[in-house]
């Protein structure tokens, strides 16, 4: 059923690409020929443009020979650092490895390939399929920049799932959280820290004092917030007239994750009201929560498939984001699937063969049920 063979090839050919957020365009072009020649119309925007890249989003249209609405199916192009120089390394017991100096780039090349011998095995078996469609987006890995920009108008579909989950083949995400970024700016007043200590504003103490009143990791059962760095002063025998901290904030909530933003702002006005002191809170939602109920159709149909195939089919919530949520914000009902990815973002990332495979099977079969 599915070609081992074409399936790994396609793997080693895209890890090769160096492909890091922003410089897809190797990628890109690949997929735009392969698709082509699998049937698709294929269209690229321009959202890399906006974010000083080299490529755009890739959307596909394949019509299908079974009645019901298109499905969609989306795995970003983008890698993370370090992502250059990456080549596939395949173990006698089926493991997939980089050489340990970069990343593998399983997140998210296995997903592409699993949806691309997907269609494949529909269209060498001539089995009746839905109509396709495919979004392979850039810059997912930093904060779903490619989708942020894309025309959803242009997607038919109600049901999407999008490969982009660790761990074996056969279980679905079904809830994430808003992801919010926050830089903040204590601006205080400078003097010499030797002669004149009392005539300036410590920046770096006001910011310490105000971070040691944030309470920090869970928050609550779905929110958690962390500061990640901080950094201030010019010299040590000045007194600092400027710190400035970054962190998260992300919670299943989205007015939960709104209300720590509004808790950081009372501690940094409290902080600073009897001082000279003065901040500023710079927010960035980078993406909003959802929650799919396991009653709707993308989430039967996905069962359906699992229990076909005897893969365990388990419904779960992820932490972390992905494309998805851009997705589900513009109406789409879609759910982020395993595709046989481990350790991701670090250079003991792998994959597996078998989950490749798996991945495969799961895609076509969700394409030729009916709804």
């Amino acid at each position: 059923m599915v070609n081992n063979s074409r399936l790994t090839d396609n793997f080693k050919q895209l890890v090769q690409f160096n492909s890091v957020s922003f410089r897809e365009r190797e990628t890109a072009d690949w997929l735009i020929d392969y698709l082509k020649k699998l049937g698709f119309q294929v269209e690229e925007d321009n959202a890399g443009e906006a974010y000083g890249g080299n490529a755009g989003n890739i959307y596909g249209f394949l019509k299908g020979t079974l009645p019901g609405s298109p499905l969609l199916f989306s795995a970003h192009m983008d890698v993370v650092q370090p992502g250059t120089g990456k080549k596939a390394i395949f173990n006698q017991d089926g493991k997939i490895t980089s050489d340990g100096t970069t990343v593998l780039g399983a997140d998210d090349i296995a997903g592409i390939v699993e949806i691309l011998e997907a269609v494949h095995i529909l269209k060498e078996q001539r089995i009746p399929h839905r109509e396709i469609e495919v979004l392979f987006p850039i810059g997912e890995e930093a904060y779903i920049k490619g989708t942020n920009l894309f025309d959803f108008s242009k997607i038919h579909a109600n049901n999407a799932y999008v490969l982009d989950l660790s761990g074996n083949v056969g279980t679905a995400a079904v809830q994430a959280p808003s992801i919010i970024s926050f830089e903040i700016i204590l601006k205080g007043i400078a003097s010499h820290a030797g002669f004149a200590p009392e005539k300036g504003t410590n920046a770096i103490a006001l910011m310490s004092l105000a971070i040691s009143k944030i309470k920090q990791g869970h928050i609550d059962g779905e929110t958690t917030l962390n500061i990640g760095t901080i950094s201030g002063g010019t010299a040590t025998n000045i007194v600092s007239d400027i710190a400035v901290c970054t962190g998260e904030i992300r919670s299943f909530n989205h007015e939960k994750a709104i209300e720590c933003l509004s808790t950081l702002q009372e501690v940094f006005e409290e902080v600073t009201k009897d001082t000279k002191g003065t901040f500023e809170i710079r927010p960035d939602i980078h993406m909003k929560a959802y929650k799919i109920e396991e009653s709707d159709d993308v989430v039967v149909q996905f069962k359906k498939a699992c229990e076909k195939l005897n893969l365990e089919g388990n419904i779960i919530n992820t932490f972390g984001g992905s494309d998805n949520n851009n997705f589900v914000v513009n109406g789409l009902h879609g759910v982020v699937l395993s595709c046989g990815m481990y350790n991701v973002h670090s250079t003991s990332e792998y994959s597996t063969v078998k989950d490749l495979e798996n991945g495969a099977k799961l895609v076509s079969q969700l394409l030729s049920q009916t709804e």
